[in-house]
């Protein structure tokens, strides 16, 4: 049995690591562009599903309450959103840039609509002010494009 070199075993590790950061490129790409709208069978309509997450703890180390969220929702969300959405509690957690583990309780909205730059920037501006009212480090915003049907 052959005993591989101190220089082959460098070489193997090497070419290990950079196999292993080819995968992790690979698997980690962001995927490429979707084209803009589902294909819809007949009789519904492709909208944008916009899910945003809006953690509750403040840097304070307070929590939003329920009427603080309220408020919002009345001032910001419907203003912007008067043909509906829908809002459910969680538990969520995340790791933001101080390198903590925050456990908090959350908002989750659902939102459709059409997808056109207006809407884009209604979602937009109800983000940044979740972020500018709250000292919010981030508010995550899951897109996909879905067929509706009321």
């Amino acid at each position: 049995m052959r005993v591989p070199s101190p220089v082959s075993r460098t070489s193997g590790l090497m070419a290990l690591a950079i196999a292993a950061g080819a995968l992790a490129a690979t698997v980690f790409r962001p995927a490429a562009a979707a084209s803009p709208m589902a294909r819809c069978a007949v009789g519904d309509t492709a909208l944008v599903r916009d899910i945003l997450y809006f953690g509750r703890n403040t840097p304070a180390g307070a929590e939003l309450s329920d009427s603080v969220w309220q408020q919002y929702v009345d001032e910001v969300l419907t203003p912007r959103f008067p043909a509906g959405l829908t809002i459910w509690d969680a538990a969520g957690q995340w790791r933001g840039a101080s390198g903590t583990v925050e456990r908090e309780r959350s908002k989750v909205l659902t939102l459709l609509h059409s997808g056109d730059a207006r809407s884009d920037s209604l979602v937009a501006e109800a983000v940044g002010e979740y972020k500018r009212r709250f000292a919010q480090e981030a508010v995550l915003r899951e897109r996909v494009t879905t067929c509706s049907r009321f």
